[in-house]
């Protein structure tokens, strides 16, 4: 029986980042149904990197009326945190080859997040720790008008620390 990687992340942006308000601008479209998922259950990095080309420029094309943002799930393949931070730099080049600098960014999410100089087992990190390797096409407009309406949006990342803290507890630091 296979995975089912799409409801398996669903669960995951409800339970997890919707429940506890990491980022308080998932709940409208998760509620809406405007994110869209693509599945790449591969292994070739050329062809993922075609992937996110095509889902780049679907979203670049599309209203965002009827899809918000874009989430590539990627369970077989850059499992190894450093390989993501490998691909996903050179994902951030191919937005910027694209001519998407300014109009779209990716955020990262990895079962082994870990921020620049926090240890591994610091409990910050699963801000940004998810089921398998995403990476999330956001609009570069939303994210402006949406933290527009969000007083004090520099304070998120804070927040959301001492929310992990509260949750996972201060001892794993």
């Amino acid at each position: 029986m296979s995975l089912d990687y799409q409801k398996i992340t669903k669960d995951w942006i409800n339970d997890f980042v919707i429940r506890y308000n990491l980022c308080p601008f998932a709940k409208k479209p998760f509620v809406q149904n405007t994110i869209r998922y693509a599945l790449y259950e591969g292994t070739n990095w050329e062809a993922l990197a075609l992937l996110l080309q095509k889902e780049a420029t679907f979203l670049n094309n599309t209203p965002n009326s009827s899809t918000e943002t874009t989430i590539i799930i990627i369970p077989n393949t850059l499992n190894d945190f450093n390989d993501y931070l490998d691909f996903l730099a050179f994902a951030n080049r191919l937005i910027f080859a694209l001519r998407l600098d300014g109009v779209l960014q990716i955020a990262s999410f990895h079962p082994d997040y870990q921020f620049d100089g926090t240890d591994k087992n610091d409990v910050t990190n699963h801000t940004n720790r998810s089921p398998f390797p995403l990476l999330h096409l956001l609009r570069e407009e939303s994210v402006e008008q949406a933290l527009a309406h969000y007083e004090e949006p520099e304070s998120i990342p804070e927040r959301n620390m001492a929310t992990m803290r509260r949750v996972f507890g201060k001892g794993r630091q």
